[in-house]
């Protein structure tokens, strides 16, 4: 790919050194790649966090971006690297659910395992893939290295909790993505979850123990301030929020907590 983009989404703040690390290795063996910071500020360990961060922005860059994810708790133990190939791109990180939504969200076609040390540098931290193992196999893949050569074609990834919707009977049971900075809640419905819904002018949204009947709105400014209001939010996730106010204060909502919606 001319020009190719590798992205990056990790944990590690930029205090330390660590994504100059990555940057340095990719630069090292892919010259021309440009890199786009799309996060170091996840919250330390939140996978969840870190998945909604790419599902968000992930579709907005050109085909044939590489995605590398690196909130990796279990950095060292036996959970596996990975490189998942979609229909848009690539995402390189460890199969532990931080990929998962932005990637299914555009249709994969592959997953392989990352082995290949020929791939790598040349010695593995136990402490550091992100550097050792991701940050070259990007920058590989940026230099046109097939998605063949890094291992193992594998049939599965972790999918966790927070990337999925369970129907129940005329239910849907999810849970809260994300609380951004204004209260408002995201939760995990997306495209496919709203069609089934056939949203009309309200909705039931049960929030935690109690059934709220809310207006559906397409701008906040559609409900009175101070008043609850349902909104597909511009990542395509259903939102819970209050005009000029804080959802997730009011309803004592956190990122985890479940989410009910009537059918």
């Amino acid at each position: 790919m001319p020009n190719p983009i590798i992205t990056l989404t990790t944990d590690f703040g930029l205090r330390d050194p660590y994504v100059a690390e990555m940057k340095a290795v990719i630069l090292n063996i892919s010259p021309d790649t440009s890199i786009v910071d799309m996060s170091h500020e996840v919250e330390k360990f939140n996978l969840r966090m870190g998945a909604y961060f790419l599902a968000s922005a992930a579709h907005y860059f050109p085909k044939g971006t590489i995605h590398v994810a690196v909130v990796d708790p279990g950095v060292g133990t036996k959970r596996k690297a990975i490189l998942i190939k979609t229909r848009h791109g690539c995402y390189v990180g460890p199969d532990n659910g931080v990929m998962a939504l932005a990637a299914k969200n555009q249709g994969i076609e592959h997953v392989y395992e990352i082995t290949n040390r020929k791939l790598m540098l040349s010695r593995i931290s136990g402490t550091f893939h992100g550097r050792d193992i991701f940050a070259p196999a990007a920058a590989h893949l940026a230099n046109g290295t097939p998605a063949t050569e890094f291992g193992a074609e594998i049939r599965e990834i972790v999918t966790p909790e927070f990337a999925k919707v369970v129907r129940r009977e005329n239910l849907l049971v999810g849970e809260v993505l994300h609380v951004d900075g204004f209260g408002n809640v995201i939760t995990n419905f997306g495209e496919k979850e709203l069609e089934l819904m056939k949203i009309g002018d309200s909705i039931n949204v049960k929030l935690g123990k109690v059934w709220l009947k809310m207006k559906v709105c397409r701008a906040y400014a559609e409900a009175k301030p101070q008043e609850p209001l349902a909104i597909i939010g511009s990542h395509n996730f259903l939102e819970v929020s209050i005009t000029q106010g804080n959802a997730a204060k009011t309803f004592k909502i956190k990122s985890g907590n479940k989410v009910t919606l009537s059918l």
